[in-house]
């Protein structure tokens, strides 16, 4: 039996409530938050995460692949235009340029990312070239942007979004250097799923920290940081302050600690506390993270209350709010 097969035989209790493209925008109940080891399931974080997961579900019924559901959910967050911490329409740099970072990764270690890539529609279609046609994991900058090229990608034109540009003009009036992270439109979007088979996969994008440092890069194109997958044990994806993030390793972090036992939601715990431990300021440093094994359990914390993300299953596409370390 096909690997898609497989999948919709799993899927046919769940279809008749869960529909490709519908989505429920309430918070789950505390018994809807329980429910764990469901298989397939979908995660990605913040609410552009409930059209994300429609679209990934899509993906998965139609394919079967896991890795295809990952790709397809957050390129409908890379388009996006009323998102301005993702895509060629996030918010730019101290320079005005709008430059973006992505990554995916597969159970099996296979991975790839890009970073500080400039004019290109869909930077997670570009890790996952970067992935499967060259012998690297990391292409950055003018060597991403060329890669692209070669491989056919249209390059867009440079120019702000509507949006972004009112937001740049406005921020050039006192020109901040340190945007406060809780107030900050900063949203990465990471997704994470597991398929009816066990097999796992992951993917991260974003257009980076708000009027950052021209070349400055965030943990969401650094495997270990704002993503990791492993088959044998489960992945994590994160969200926030990249330079926090990176720091800890935070979704390596989460994935080895639970290889050592603790569930997906005892290691997000963890690795907040970690963060908040190696963070200075942390009063204006938001990150939250995701986390799921090879069970379908699940686990999401934040360093402060705001954080919440998508969860689909043969049960529905639902908003779950996050614990958090610091309470409101």
């Amino acid at each position: 039996m096909s690997q898609r097969r497989k999948f919709i035989k799993q899927s046919i209790l769940g279809s008749a409530i869960f529909l490709p493209g519908v989505t429920s925008a309430y918070t789950a109940t505390p018994a809807e938050r329980s429910v764990a080891g469901e298989k397939p399931l979908i995660l990605s974080t913040w609410n552009h995460g409930l059209p994300a997961n429609a679209d990934a579900w899509a993906k998965l019924k139609e394919t079967g692949s896991i890795l295809d559901a990952v790709e397809a959910g957050v390129r409908n967050t890379e388009l996006d235009l009323t998102n301005l911490s993702v895509g060629l329409q996030g918010l730019p740099d101290r320079e005005g340029i709008t430059t973006l970072d992505a990554s995916i990764m597969t159970g099996d270690g296979a991975c790839g990312s890009v970073a500080f890539v400039r004019q290109i529609k869909h930077p997670i279609t570009l890790a996952r070239a970067v992935m499967e046609k060259t012998p690297h994991v990391m292409i950055v900058g003018e060597g991403a942007r060329q890669f692209a090229i070669a491989e056919g990608f249209p390059i867009e034109e440079e120019v702000l979004s509507p949006e972004a540009q009112k937001a740049y003009d406005k921020w050039k009036v006192t020109s901040q250097y340190k945007p406060i992270i809780n107030i900050e439109n900063h949203d990465t979007i990471g997704m994470i799923g597991l398929d009816a088979n066990g097999k796992l996969a992951g993917s991260c994008t974003t257009s980076g920290l708000s009027y950052k440092m021209h070349g400055r890069v965030g943990d969401s194109p650094i495997i270990g940081a704002g993503l990791f997958v492993d088959d044998e044990v489960g992945a994590a994806t994160a969200t926030g302050l990249g330079e926090s993030i990176i720091r800890i390793c935070g979704s390596f972090l989460i994935v080895e600690l639970m290889r050592q036992g603790r569930t997906p939601q005892e290691a997000c715990e963890e690795a907040v506390k970690r963060l908040i431990s190696k963070n200075k300021n942390i009063k204006d440093i938001q990150a939250g993270f995701l986390a799921i094994n090879k069970d379908g359990e699940t686990g999401a914390y934040a360093v402060h209350p705001g954080f919440n993300f998508a969860k689909a299953s043969t049960s529905g596409n639902l908003m779950v709010d996050s614990k958090s370390h610091f309470k409101p």
